[in-house]
């Protein structure tokens, strides 16, 4: 099989510059490149490598990569020392790990997210807390972690697909207070509409991610082939 990541542009919609990429995993299937179904299929050496080489293409025009691993992943001891390496690798680039909550074999307990994410802190990668406000990331849930991770990623697009547009601003308003009392870099994705773009201004929201601003696309096939 063959995967390649497509990137999307993370901006500063106030002064007009792309910030960072998210790295966004794709797999050829049918001729066409879609979202693989789960993300275990590709080996972590492999996935650690299509990294190193986006980020050696990127490396002059961003300041950092954003990327998606699921909760097995993160733990995970080979994909640690992966994404170490990579980091090392792309120095000054930082990189940036966002928790998926893609299902897993066994439950992760609170505890063992806590440590991974000191541990890759004292390494110098970062981590996002994605999806702030739905799914299973409340603020309950996330709490125990606010003190330890650097983004909160607030998703107007889960609001709109689970028909909860009315609780967009309060919901908004209270992630915003939480990034401020935690001192945490905060992302509005899902920005698609000069609408949200309008809001965002609004409510002086610097960094964005979305169609607005771009669309999900390919880097240079030839760079990032991986065959399986």
């Amino acid at each position: 099989m063959t995967y390649r990541y497509f990137i999307q542009p993370q901006v500063d919609a106030i002064n007009d510059s792309v910030i960072g990429y998210e790295l966004l995993l794709r797999q050829k299937q049918s001729g066409q490149w879609l979202t693989p179904t789960a993300t275990t299929g590709i080996a972590v050496d492999d996935e650690a490598r299509l990294i190193e080489q986006a980020a050696q293409q990127l490396q002059l025009k961003v300041g950092s990569l954003s990327f998606n691993v699921n909760e097995h992943q993160f733990l995970d001891r080979s994909m640690a020392q992966a994404i170490i390496q990579a980091q090392r690798a792309i120095y000054p680039i930082n990189l940036v790990l966002e928790v998926t909550e893609e299902p897993t074999a066994h439950p992760v307990t609170e505890r063992q997210l806590s440590e991974q994410i000191h541990y890759f802190d004292d390494h110098g990668i970062q981590l996002s807390l994605d999806d702030v406000g739905t799914g299973l990331n409340t603020y309950e849930h996330l709490e125990p972690l606010l003190s330890a991770v650097s983004e909160l990623k607030f998703p107007l697009q889960n609001f709109r697909e689970a028909h909860r547009e009315t609780e967009i601003q309060p919901a908004l308003h209270f992630w915003l207070k939480i990034a401020q009392q935690y001192r945490l870099r905060f992302i509005l994705e899902g920005v698609e509409t000069k609408t949200d773009h309008d809001l965002a201004n609004q409510l002086g929201i610097p960094n964005r991610q979305g169609w607005y601003y771009g669309k999900p696309h390919p880097l240079p096939e030839d760079l990032l082939r991986n065959q399986r």
